[in-house]
């Protein structure tokens, strides 16, 4: 599964994107952002509060407790404001 990451979440971790495996224990997108906790400092730092991040799954828009499926490509990142 490829992970992108944008803003201030990329910031963090120090990548705009990786590919991972998670375990079949992660199920939705929550569970993966816990899951991803464990990488490193910077995850553990961009994941540290699920409430302040968005989701997509495949382009396309989700919640965070959206199953992941056979998801092929998750992005995470913070809410998107206009101006």
């Amino acid at each position: 599964m490829r992970l992108l990451y944008f803003a201030w979440v990329r910031e963090r971790i120090g990548a705009g994107e990786e590919d991972v495996d998670p375990p079949e224990a992660v199920r939705t997108v929550a569970d993966l952002a816990e899951w991803l906790k464990g990488r490193s400092a910077g995850h553990a730092e961009a994941f540290a509060d699920l409430t302040k991040l968005r989701a997509a799954m495949d382009q396309r828009f989700v919640p965070l407790d959206c199953e992941l499926g056979a998801a092929k490509e998750v992005a995470l990142f913070p809410p998107v404001t206009g101006g």
